[in-house]
């Protein structure tokens, strides 16, 4: 049974959705970790000191601060950019003049995943902003950057809409961008010949659970090894313009290489490979089952 565009893509951004909600359970904690190492450096000695001092200072809630958002803002980028990817495979067929039924290569796929996430930031880049921003919220008090912090989303929200107006949701747009479009050709690209190792020669939709959590895990691991610098310096724009005026991508890149090294722009990526191994994979399971699931749904009909 072939099904209508529209159907396929209500099918897409479902099970992205459902991937999205498996990704924020399963590595909420390491991304916490992630962007208080990425945004106060200085203040931890690695992940084991951030873990003890964040369960220390705020307890264990501390691990899911910006969770809500965080749910939200990987079940909207999740939703997008698989139900865009859909679409961005049938655009790379139509470039290379293939039909629309034609298995795309692994390079392909790759392309149409780093197009379809440049439209998945138009939904990220605000709710990660506030995710962000709830995360690094104790260290910014810490620090004396602000007074008083932000302890709900709500009144992220609002303090945003006072002070910058809605377009203020949109600060580090340029670096999440950066960050998305190659970072999205390494993750799709490497799930794809991880899937074609593990296949060795059969269908990929036969493949198990454990080969898709470990293709799901290295495709994660390509995108942060590639982009994590960006990632860094997305971080601290998005937190640090709590406290005024945050230089562009380029003011910041610069300040953070002069005044602290090279190095600082690694901080956290202990945490994060971690989160990406652990958290893609669960997120692709999640999206491969759940879309095999409504398709057999579908074609029972």
């Amino acid at each position: 049974m072939r099904i209508n565009s529209a159907v396929q893509a209500a099918i897409d951004l479902t099970a992205g959705a459902a991937g999205g909600t498996a990704c924020v359970v399963t590595g909420q904690p390491f991304d916490t970790a992630k962007v208080k190492m990425q945004t106060f450096p200085s203040m931890y000695k690695g992940l084991v000191d951030c873990f003890v001092k964040t369960y220390k200072q705020v307890g264990f809630r501390g691990f899911y601060k910006g969770t809500t958002p965080a749910l939200l803002a990987n079940i909207a980028e999740n939703s997008v950019l698989f139900m865009c990817y859909g679409f961005c495979q049938q655009i790379v067929r139509r470039i290379v003049g293939v039909d629309r039924k034609t298995k795309l290569s692994d390079l392909q796929n790759a392309a149409a995943g780093s197009f379809a996430s440049a439209f998945a930031t138009l939904v990220l880049c605000p709710t990660e902003l506030v995710k962000c921003r709830l995360q690094a919220m104790h260290e910014m008090q810490l620090s004396g950057k602000i007074i008083q912090g932000h302890n709900t989303v709500w009144s992220v929200v609002k303090g945003v809409i006072q002070k910058d107006g809605p377009l203020g949701f949109y600060r580090g747009w340029s670096s999440t961008l950066l960050r998305e479009i190659p970072g999205y050709f390494f993750f799709f690209g490497g799930y794809e010949l991880s899937r074609t190792f593990f296949a060795s020669g059969r269908s990929k939709d036969e493949l198990g659970p454990i080969p898709l959590l470990l293709s799901g895990g290295f495709g994660g691991s390509c995108l942060w090894i590639a982009v994590y610098p960006v990632d860094c310096v997305k971080s601290r724009i998005q937190v640090l313009s709590m406290a005024g005026k945050q230089a562009g991508f380029m003011g910041t890149f610069v300040t953070v290489v002069r005044t602290e090294g090279v190095l600082a722009l690694y901080s956290g990526l202990t945490p994060t490979m971690i989160r990406a191994f652990v958290a893609n994979g669960a997120l692709f399971l999640a999206y491969e089952y759940s879309r095999k699931l409504m398709m057999k749904q579908i074609d029972s009909y």
